[in-house]
């Protein structure tokens, strides 16, 4: 998960920067999205293979 803490990028500079572009604010939430699922499916994968193996030795 990332923290909310990371940016280290001065006030001033934040202040002054022009705002998303509606296009650029879906390409990163379209990048999010598939980031997140990706992460899940690896996870649901894992809880799989566990559940195949569980018990057998």
């Amino acid at each position: 998960m990332k923290s909310n803490y990371s940016n280290v990028a001065q006030l001033k500079e934040l202040m002054t920067a022009p705002p998303m572009t509606a296009a650029k604010h879906a390409e990163v939430m379209r990048k999010r999205i598939a980031d997140r699922r990706m992460v899940e499916e690896a996870r649901e994968l894992k809880k799989a293979e566990d559940g195949l193996h569980f018990g057998t030795r």
